[in-house]
């Protein structure tokens, strides 16, 4: 009895035919941006968009110094001229404080000499104080409003209580120095007599 004898297969070509396809399927995926690329490829955008970030941070932050920075330069220029201004302020008050007592003495001139004779030294001190008067009023000096007004003591100072009906309480009656303000500040309050009616208005002067 005849067997029937199977051949081997050919390893040899088997393994060939194996291997190119396994080529085959390699090329393929380089081709189409296989797994392997596309792995890379994601790892690589994402620390890009990491880098990105990083520098839009680092951006921002100097941005917000920068923005620090330059409203504290603008306070030190504030500051620095409202300081130059300050001094400069006080330097002119410390001027007018020392011309204050060349005005009282024009003004004692004026009053020690009525007599017809001096006229035309009257016109000339008068004169002359008028120049210093505007000279002054140009800086910002004011004088305290006194005579007639009711006694304020932040600006008038009472020397002399005068019990009196014929005033209301509380009014000046006479101004014996005139006083004087520098944009707002008391350089000398006005020294003043003040009316009180008998028996009232001790407190309204303290």
């Amino acid at each position: 009895m005849e067997l029937d004898v199977v051949p081997e297969p050919k390893r040899e070509e088997e393994r060939v035919l194996i291997d190119e396809d396994r080529r085959n399927e390699s090329d393929s995926e380089v081709a189409s941006g296989g797994p392997a690329l596309v792995d890379s490829a994601t790892g690589n955008e994402t620390g890009l968009a990491t880098e990105l970030a990083k520098a839009r941070a680092e951006k921002e932050e100097l941005m917000q110094t920068l923005v620090r920075r330059q409203a504290d330069f603008e306070n030190f220029k504030k500051r620095t001229e409202r300081d130059r201004h300050e001094e400069a302020r006080r330097g002119v008050e410390r001027l007018i404080m020392d011309l204050i007592p060349v005005l009282d003495g024009f003004d004692r001139a004026l009053q020690s000499h009525q007599d017809p004779s001096y006229e035309e030294y009257r016109k000339g001190i008068l004169l002359v104080r008028k120049q210093l008067w505007d000279a002054l009023v140009r800086h910002g000096v004011q004088k305290v409003d006194a005579a007639g007004k009711t006694f304020d003591p932040h600006v008038h100072q009472a020397i002399e209580r005068v019990e009196t009906a014929d005033y209301p309480d509380g009014s000046i009656v006479e101004v014996f120095q005139d006083g004087y303000v520098f944009h707002g500040r008391v350089l000398r309050p006005a020294i003043v007599r003040v009316a009180v009616h008998p028996g009232g208005g001790e407190n309204q002067l303290n």
